[in-house]
């Protein structure tokens, strides 16, 4: 899980990666998300606006650690959705969860 993270937060400081429903769900609307990491403890508003929306468009979902350490860890407050605009940066986080097992239905 920490490679996953790790690259998030290379993507956040490149620009790449959305923190938050709102955020994400704006993305996933305009095909600008290629994968989303959910927390595993996201509220069920989360996975009603960002994973639904996500499933619908085919876009890859990860799961992710609880709420307050991948907010944690990007340095933020505790986050539920984060979304990867960057193709080759959401292939490599694809590859790495699929490798861990990280991979949501």
């Amino acid at each position: 899980m920490s490679g996953i993270i790790g690259l998030l937060g290379l993507g956040l400081r490149a620009g790449h990666v959305l923190i938050g429903v709102e955020a994400v769900r704006r993305a996933l609307q305009v095909g600008e998300c290629r994968c989303i990491v959910v927390a595993s403890d996201a509220s069920q508003r989360a996975l009603e606006k960002a994973a639904r929306l996500a499933t619908a468009k085919g876009i890859p979902q990860i799961a992710g650690p609880t709420a307050q350490e991948l907010g944690a860890r990007l340095g933020k407050p505790p986050v539920m959705v984060v979304g990867v605009r960057d193709p080759e940066l959401a292939d490599g986080i694809v590859r790495l969860a699929s490798v861990q097992g990280s991979m949501e239905a």
